[in-house]
């Protein structure tokens, strides 16, 4: 059997949003205000300090107002949104198999309220969905193929920087790294990523940015 927890859920949230130890979460600014790049900086036992990827989400921000009736915040809305090339649509008739019901008519009308008040509680998650526009192409391997440096481009830029300066700085081995060279298949990386960097790759299709548009 599954222990009881010792410590309320409310506190549990409240732990996990304290810093990791010697650490804080920064924002590396991009070129415009909307992008942002989660980073984590690191207090050696030198004083010196280093960034490294964070992945851990906007949970882990202290100053973040996390609120889960409404969702997480939408951060690529507006880049989508600026390129023009996508629209929004109704997406399918909710039924209520989506809500674990078999047949609604079939329940009395206390859980027919039930469900309906947690619709109305959750009317903050709802996304409209989005689809590219009649002709329109909208993945990064087009955009970059049309010389468009996006903003999702800038942002892979910015954290890959964070990384390459520990790697370069605090793990650098000339004999390791020969051994983990490999066969570049024609790329040069250069010691300072750019978007313009991330673009010529995800022209050549040697790299990919996971990205749909919802």
């Amino acid at each position: 059997m599954n222990a009881p927890d010792k410590i309320p859920f409310a506190d549990q949230f409240a732990l996990s949003r304290e810093p990791f130890p010697a650490s804080r979460k920064i924002y590396v600014p991009g070129s415009q205000a909307s992008i942002q790049v989660p980073m984590r900086e690191i207090l050696l036992s030198n004083g010196e300090r280093i960034t490294v990827y964070d992945t851990s989400g906007p949970y882990s921000d202290p100053a973040a107002a996390i609120d889960v009736r409404t969702g997480l915040a939408d951060v690529r809305g507006a880049w989508i949104e600026s390129r023009g090339d996508t629209e929004s649509y109704m997406g399918r008739q909710r039924a209520a198999l989506d809500d674990g019901v078999k047949n609604e008519a079939q329940n009395n009308g206390t859980t027919i309220e039930r469900i309906e008040a947690l619709r109305a509680e959750a009317a903050g998650l709802q996304r409209t969905p989005r689809r590219a526009r009649s002709g329109m192409n909208v993945s990064q391997m087009h955009y970059a193929r049309k010389g468009i440096v996006t903003p999702e481009m800038e942002y892979v830029a910015l954290r890959e920087n964070g990384k390459r300066e520990w790697m370069r700085e605090y793990l650098g081995d000339p004999a390791r790294e020969a051994r983990l060279r490999g066969n570049p298949m024609g790329a040069r990386i250069p010691e300072v990523f750019t978007p313009e960097f991330v673009r010529d790759e995800v022209a050549r299709g040697r790299a990919i940015i996971p990205a749909n548009i919802n």
